[in-house]
């Protein structure tokens, strides 16, 4: 059976990614899901507030003591003291990841404003990236801050990113949009070469006797796909970029679902950190399977089949199929 696929311009074995989590954060978890069948790894997200956090302490350095004597050169941090501050641990992850497995790597930037993390994408690029994934997450509070001013925010992250970067850069987008074909549009127009449906935001919660609000990963289902399904065969065909399945991936169904959706390949992360690595194996049986029972030969024949552009049913996509459903739920 054919399983290999492409994304962001990168040969893929299987249609199985590791998504970002904790499975993807040191060499021996990758080369555990390496030994399983993993085809590519999304690397643990580096954070705006984390890379702020050193440019703030290189500028509370180069600044302290700045009234004092010029000729007291020792307030000043040396040339090696300096490049240490720069040289994130996560610049160093990459490099060591890179010379152990054989997978495709990609690294993940997670922020939003302006400022000088973003030169960090190049910095990534040079530690060996193959592609870099750029996971913003903005929650607006305010509610004088009109729609169009987010969606704006997104789209000049996304193209300051773009423009400091050779390798593919993918965007993970959430569902969230007033319309998220056009934001979908506008981010490949602003240079993503890949887009991934959709993010999964953390669950708040809050707690009773601390009395404070909490964040807590948000573990999903299959019964979460249905969003990352209906967007995937939307967008097919439409776009020159690449497609992602995100949340709700946890079985050989699932991912076929996807891929015949219109998905070049699906991203795991609750499926893995729940029934563990070995769980890569099993779904890829289960999709050789399926396959061979429907005599399908390979990845790319089932590519978008049930998608908006192919299906005899673009209602499903629709409101009246929305309507049917309830019409159908009340009976």
């Amino acid at each position: 059976m054919d399983f290999t696929t492409t994304l962001l311009g990168l040969n893929l074995k299987n249609p199985l990614i590791a998504s970002a989590s904790p499975l993807t954060s040191s060499v021996e978890s990758i080369r555990r899901l390496e030994d399983n069948g993993i085809a590519a790894v999304i690397m643990h997200s580096l954070f705006e507030e984390e890379i702020n956090h050193e440019i703030h302490q290189i500028d509370h350095f180069l600044h302290i003591n700045s009234d004092s004597y010029a000729e007291a050169t020792s307030y000043l941090p040396s040339e090696v003291d300096f490049e240490n501050l720069q040289a994130d641990n996560y610049l160093e992850e990459i490099r060591r990841i890179k010379e152990s497995v054989s997978l495709p790597l990609i690294a993940s930037l997670n922020g939003i404003s302006a400022g000088g993390w973003i030169s960090y994408a190049k910095k990534l690029e040079e530690a060996g990236a193959d592609a870099l994934e750029l996971n913003i997450t903005y929650i607006p509070t305010s509610m004088e801050m009109e729609g169009y001013r987010v969606e704006q925010m997104y789209i000049d992250t996304v193209a300051q990113v773009a423009e400091r970067i050779d390798i593919p850069l993918n965007v993970k987008m959430n569902a969230y949009f007033s319309n998220p074909a056009n934001m979908a549009k506008r981010f490949v127009e602003a240079g993503a070469k890949g887009l991934t449906l959709f993010d999964n935001p953390t669950r708040v919660e809050v707690d009773l006797e601390l009395l404070s609000p909490l964040q807590r990963a948000n573990i999903t289902t299959s019964y979460n796909l249905s969003e990352t399904l209906r967007w995937c065969a939307i967008l097919y065909g439409k776009l020159s970029c690449s497609l992602c399945a995100n949340t709700g991936i946890h079985s050989g169904e699932d991912v076929l679902k996807a891929i015949m959706s219109g998905a070049d390949a699906t991203a795991l992360a609750s499926v893995l950190l729940t029934k563990g690595e070995g769980e890569i194996k099993q779904i890829l049986s289960d999709m050789d399977e399926w396959m061979e029972k429907h005599e399908y030969e390979s990845i790319s024949q089932m590519k978008g089949s049930i998608s908006l552009a192919h299906t005899d049913n673009p209602s499903v996509y629709e409101r009246n199929s929305y309507m049917y459903a309830l019409q159908h739920y009340r009976r």
